[in-house]
């Protein structure tokens, strides 16, 4: 059940057990009931006086008239006051009289009296109170039970205030908190994405959205130890881009970044999932395929590659190279890559002998 559903008894757990547990706590029985209750008598009539004279007093306290403010508020709390009188002396200390204190004290929280001022309010009141009921009942033992009736019930009546008071503050350090923990979480799952961004950018070639060639040794070392273990085969595609050089210096740098960015492109179309493709440098590619033959690589780079790239340059043509090791030979990965780097050539050896024919 949500918070706002309860009302301040259920909030605060007082049932008619425990507010007769809380009087005899404080002593308080009929017999200090019944002697407020003959109060009433001659407070009643000096109710406007007594709160006038209460609030003439406050008000001479400069925190305190700064928190009241206007003569709105003023006319509001001199009301609350009234009835907080009447209830003082009558008779009847219910579960209704002790959630009515229960709201001073939300109240008081809420419009940001400190405790040092409202104890200091409660101090001034009974003061005014103690000496009317002096006047009326002169000396006698009536007058001293009378006195000590009053001053346990707003003992009784502190205790109510300052529960809530303090029951405000724990929900205010709790929903902070909850708040500080929220934030905690955003930062570090912004921390981490941001440490994700920073880690594929440092990974990923920004102009085509390959690898870049920082983790290629690293990477193709692994792959190839893992396919010793297996006996798998593992291929390296060596790509080059037939006369890039000729394509920036005659249409210029924007063009021959189409170029790269379409090969790219095309690279992440064909390839498998477990394809790592890295753009080498320039214009120069290089693909490893773990689990795979060379000529299962032949007929994804030199056709189906070749044929995507086409949609988009059909004038644009690749030099591509492929090896691969295993089952029972396993290069390294500098020298698998310097082998399918050779076959490139071999294959741009060929494009240049067509060209001029």
């Amino acid at each position: 059940m949500k918070q706002t559903d309860q009302t301040l008894l259920e909030q605060m757990r007082i049932t008619e057990f425990e507010m007769a547990n809380r009087k005899e706590l404080f002593y308080l029985e009929d017999v200090d009931f019944n002697l407020l209750k003959k109060c009433k008598t001659f407070i009643e009539p000096r109710m406007n006086s007594l709160v006038d004279e209460f609030y003439e007093m406050q008000t001479s306290i400069i925190e305190i008239a700064l928190l009241i403010g206007d003569s709105d508020t003023l006319f509001r709390l001199k009301n609350a006051q009234h009835k907080y009188l009447q209830d003082l002396f009558s008779g009847v200390y219910d579960l209704e009289y002790i959630n009515n204190r229960l709201r001073i004290g939300l109240v008081h929280k809420r419009i940001g009296v400190e405790p040092k001022l409202y104890l200091s309010a409660i101090g001034t009141l009974k003061n005014l109170l103690f000496k009317v009921i002096r006047e009326e009942m002169k000396d006698s033992q009536e007058l001293v039970d009378t006195l000590s009736s009053l001053d346990k019930l707003f003992l009784f009546d502190i205790t109510l205030v300052f529960e809530t008071y303090i029951k405000s503050l724990v929900a205010e350090i709790e929903s902070s908190k909850e708040k500080s923990e929220r934030y905690a979480l955003a930062l570090e799952e912004t921390v981490m994405e941001r440490t994700h961004q920073l880690e594929i950018m440092s990974t990923t070639d920004a102009l085509t959205g390959l690898l870049n060639v920082r983790s290629l040794s690293e990477t193709l070392t692994k792959i190839l130890r893992s396919a010793e273990r297996r006996s798998e085969l593992v291929s390296i595609v060596y790509i080059d881009v037939n006369d890039f050089k000729i394509v920036n210096d005659t249409d210029g740098h924007q063009k021959g970044d189409e170029i790269l960015r379409a090969v790219g492109d095309a690279i992440k179309k064909v390839s498998r999932i477990v394809d790592n493709c890295y753009r080498y440098g320039g214009d120069e590619f290089c693909i490893v395929l773990p689990n795979c033959s060379k000529e299962e690589a032949h007929n994804i780079y030199m056709n189906r590659l070749r044929t995507e790239l086409k949609k988009s340059f059909k004038d644009v043509t690749l030099s591509i190279g492929i090896v691969d090791a295993g089952p029972t030979d396993y290069y390294g990965a500098h020298t698998l890559i310097q082998k399918a780097d050779e076959q490139m050539y071999i294959d741009k050896k060929k494009h240049k002998e067509n060209k001029s024919k």
